[in-house]
């Protein structure tokens, strides 16, 4: 009897072995490819921070030049630290707006009406279109219409949005402004977030909302109350991804400054690297500032649920 346990256990033992062997296997060229093409290049460009970097006709040099390059990027540069605030808004501009946009869409798009593939279609396709030299050509042909085209709409909807929203905040102002210029942008990054959210719509169990429509819930508070909760796992997902997605944006300011970086003849890729990496600390600040808000446990939104459900009938 022992030596059949012993056999089933080694059996059990070798199965899970071969099991693991093959995983790594399957796994083996993702884990290359990122070890080679991301981690790599990752820490050498680290390294490549703390130098001066030239090509000359001798082919790449380097000096060591410590925290220099930091130090020409965030206090001598008289262009990066403004680019840099200049991504910052962009952030705060477009994150919430394709947040907010992308789950009213989620929301239309759940309910059943006709078409409503189609719908789904016509709203993901702009996801498909900016990637690849397509989004390129669209953003040149945008910059040559907004070179010579008619900008007396713009300025009608700046008189108007002045006299209501500047007494309050200018800055708001401004944000508002752009977001309505750059409103097909904002519609083509809610592609992957509606998707997202539509997803974790249709994973809802409806017994809940059923029974906050038995107890006079009205459609407001089943949003507020019972939908929002549970989508806030998700609603932190939606908004890395667009932070990560304007991060890559073509028109962002501080990208080109990283390229152009690159072939300057003092410091060269030194500076260009620490440039990405002061570029790469902001995300990753905004990351977490996104994840403060956002985070919660996996059994906080079931409870959160049920006691803000009690909120109706008090």
């Amino acid at each position: 009897m022992v030596d059949k346990k012993y056999k089933l256990s080694r059996k059990a033992s070798s199965l899970k072995r071969r099991q693991y062997i093959l995983f790594y296997l399957f796994m083996a060229p993702w884990i290359i490819g990122f070890l080679l093409l991301t981690a790599w290049p990752f820490f050498y460009t680290i390294y490549l921070s703390f130098f001066s970097v030239n090509h000359t006709i001798l082919g790449w040099e380097r000096e060591f030049v410590g925290i220099d390059n930091y130090n020409i990027a965030l206090l001598r540069s008289p262009v990066f630290t403004p680019a840099l605030i200049s991504f910052v808004t962009m952030q705060i501009a477009y994150v919430p707006a394709i947040t907010v946009i992308a789950f009213i869409l989620a929301l239309l798009l759940n309910k059943g009406i006709k078409f409503r593939g189609v719908f789904r279609a016509i709203f993901f396709l702009p996801v498909i279109v900016m990637s690849g030299p397509v989004m390129s050509h669209l953003l040149s042909a945008g910059e040559t219409v907004s070179e010579y085209g008619d900008d007396q709409q713009a300025i009608m909807v700046w008189t108007w949005l002045n006299n209501i929203v500047v007494h309050f905040s200018r800055q708001l102002s401004y944000m508002l402004i752009f977001l309505y210029t750059n409103f097909t942008t904002v519609l083509w990054f809610t592609g992957i977030p509606i998707i997202l959210f539509l997803s974790a719509l249709q994973k809802i169990d409806n017994g809940i909302l059923e029974a906050a429509k038995i107890d006079s819930a009205t459609g407001w508070q089943i949003l507020w109350l019972i939908t929002v909760p549970i989508l806030k796992p998700i609603i932190l997902v939606a908004v890395i991804l667009t932070i990560v997605q304007i991060a890559s944006y073509p028109l962002n300011p501080v990208l080109p400054m990283i390229q152009q970086a690159i072939f300057l003849t003092a410091n060269g890729l030194g500076l260009a690297s620490a440039y990405a990496w002061i570029y790469s600390a902001l995300i990753l600040a905004l990351i977490g500032v996104a994840f403060l808000l956002f985070k919660g446990s996996k059994d906080e939104a079931p409870q959160e649920v049920k006691r803000r459900a009690k909120a109706w009938n008090e």
